[in-house]
């Protein structure tokens, strides 16, 4: 990137929260994070020149479309400022990052918010892997599944099986990892959960098949939440650590950047990847790379910790792949010599991942870079990555479809 876009500070909502039960609204959800963030970064309202909100499927869930109105009547300093909404299936968050970045990058505005949000526990179960099913070809894709993306992602892992072969017990591994260090996260879904003996064996009693590979706890939580962070320019970012006496340097910024988007269907990825070889989904890989490359660095050396989305254990065992720690086929070689463990030479998902911190969709994105951007300022608290500078991300949408990655550091 030619010039920096810094990460201020933001907020994000405890995933474990039930907003329906609690007589709440997706309003509320937005308007309390949103409060936070600006709590956090010690702005007014005001003083924010946009916003971007990142959300899936708000109509499908809350009957609600038009989010970017909420913000006005959160705070009165937002009104007639200018809010853009934006969707990629689970990538919406990350896609609202993007947009905020050009219009920071273009100069159009100095200081922009970016909130994603996602509300889901109000419907039964079905429903929401229905409204899920929307970002997969309807009508083409996984016809015969009572859960779609469960489906899809068993697809994936009996492609890797095919080509490399592949243990269960490795993706049992990547869940519990995810599950032990959302322990340390006091916003995870699933801190206070407890398992059993079984609970990551093949065991049909203890952990059930969903579809095919993907047991249940290889399965991400499907999740009511927020996460909002406050994007700015160098000029506005000088500004504002001089009004607050902080240091420039230590304000972490978006260092790099990866986009790509890939056929729709999961079979044209596999079909076309099968025929190139190597990494089974080209174009993750690719998002990835030109995140380290526009970073200036060479690959997972140059990164202390990584945040990918592990909406399924084969996901994160992917991602293993394709952020370079491993050769293709060989992603399990850094669970067994336990590089990504909390404690490991690279650690994944110290916030627990959406396997234990939760999938609110549309906010998964921003969430990891908030995540990223506490690891790298030393604010990450329990989950802290002992002297991290540089974080990488990686989330998608679809079956491998959005594909964005951030490096984001000091």
């Amino acid at each position: 990137m030619t010039a920096p876009v810094f990460i201020l500070g933001g907020s994000q909502s405890d995933f474990s929260a039930n907003w329906t039960r609690g007589g709440k609204s997706l309003f509320d959800l937005i308007e309390e994070t949103t409060r936070a963030a600006l709590d956090d970064v010690r702005m007014d309202a005001a003083e924010i020149d946009a916003v971007h909100v990142g959300n899936f499927a708000g109509e499908l869930f809350c009957g609600q479309g038009m989010l970017g109105g909420f913000m006005g009547h959160i705070d009165p300093g937002f009104e007639g400022k200018p809010t853009s909404r934006h969707e990629a299936a689970c990538a919406s968050g990350s896609m609202a990052i993007l947009a905020a970045m050009s219009d920071i990058l273009a100069g159009h505005y100095g200081t922009i918010a970016v909130v994603g949000v996602e509300m889901m526990r109000n419907v039964p179960g079905e429903t929401a892997a229905q409204h899920l099913g929307s970002a997969a070809w309807a009508g083409r894709e996984a016809l015969g599944a009572r859960y779609l993306w469960p489906a899809m992602f068993s697809d994936l892992a009996e492609e890797y099986d095919r080509r490399y072969g592949l243990k269960y017990e490795h993706l049992a591994a990547i869940s519990k990892i995810n599950f032990d260090n959302a322990k340390r996260n006091p916003h995870a879904q699933t801190r206070a959960w407890q398992f059993g003996e079984g609970s990551f064996t093949q065991d049909a009693e203890a952990n059930p098949v969903i579809e095919g590979w993907m047991r249940r706890s290889d399965c991400g939580q499907v999740t009511d939440g927020s996460a909002v962070i406050v994007l700015a320019g160098e000029t506005a970012a000088r500004a504002y650590a001089a009004k607050r006496g902080l240091d420039l340097a230590a304000i972490p910024r978006l260092k790099g950047w990866g986009h790509t988007t890939a056929p729709l269907l999961m079979e044209t990825k596999l079909e076309k990847s099968r025929k190139e070889g190597g990494y089974a989904l080209p174009w993750t890989r690719k998002a990835i790379t030109d995140a380290y490359a526009r970073a200036g660095i060479s690959g997972p050396d140059d990164v202390d910790g990584i945040e990918t989305h592990d909406c399924f254990s084969v996901t994160e065992y992917m991602a293993i792949e394709h952020f370079g720690l491993t050769a293709p086929g060989e992603g399990w070689k850094a669970v067994e010599n336990g590089m990504i463990a909390f404690d490991g030479k690279l650690p994944v998902n110290p916030s627990g991942g959406l396997i234990g911190l939760g999938h609110p969709v549309g906010a998964t994105g921003v969430r990891m870079a908030l995540d990223a951007a506490r690891q790298t300022s030393g604010k990450a608290g329990d989950m802290q990555v002992e002297a991290a500078k540089t974080f990488a991300t990686f989330n998608v949408g679809g079956s491998g479809t959005a594909n964005v990655s951030f490096v984001i550091g000091v």
